[in-house]
């Protein structure tokens, strides 16, 4: 029968350091760590305490960080970035200060290539349901409906 290995709040410190020097995390991700290194509750807080104390952990800094990441590489909308924040618990005012750092001109330029690219992959002859894949794909990365449904019809006539 295995053990489970187990930590004294100094080793899971020095290993929360790392975790977290490596990559920005948020404040679930270490909270999430720290229980599947089985640490009892009263140490996963005095854990997060030294990491927040030391700037290993700052959710404004991630919530920048992952906007940039997630809009640059995977092309990402507004509304995806939001709602996978969200589901990180972050707040609305980080969320929204990630959001501002990206600018208008290169979110509308990003979103043109992204539809232009994706439209020129889809092999349907139905113009209407050509559309309507377009618009899912669009819609299911996140972009604002308004700008979904403007290029679907302006690239698909």
């Amino acid at each position: 029968m295995q053990s489970k290995k187990t930590y004294t709040v100094q080793e899971a410190t020095k290993k929360l350091e790392y975790y977290c020097a490596y990559q920005e995390r948020c404040h679930q991700e270490v909270r999430n760590k720290l229980e599947t290194m089985y640490m009892i509750p009263e140490a996963i807080d005095v854990i997060i305490v030294h990491l927040l104390e030391h700037n290993f952990l700052n959710e404004e800094r991630f919530a920048k960080t992952f906007v940039s990441g997630k809009f640059r590489i995977k092309a990402w909308g507004r509304r995806r970035l939001t709602f996978e924040l969200k589901k990180k618990d972050i707040g609305k005012v980080n969320i929204n200060q990630a959001l501002a750092e990206i600018e208008n001109t290169e979110y509308i330029e990003v979103f043109n290539d992204l539809a232009e690219k994706r439209v020129k992959l889809i092999k349907e002859n139905n113009i209407f349901k050509k559309r309507k894949k377009l618009i899912d794909y669009l819609l299911y990365r996140g972009w604002e409906s308004h700008l979904v449904y403007e290029k679907a019809y302006e690239l698909i006539k």
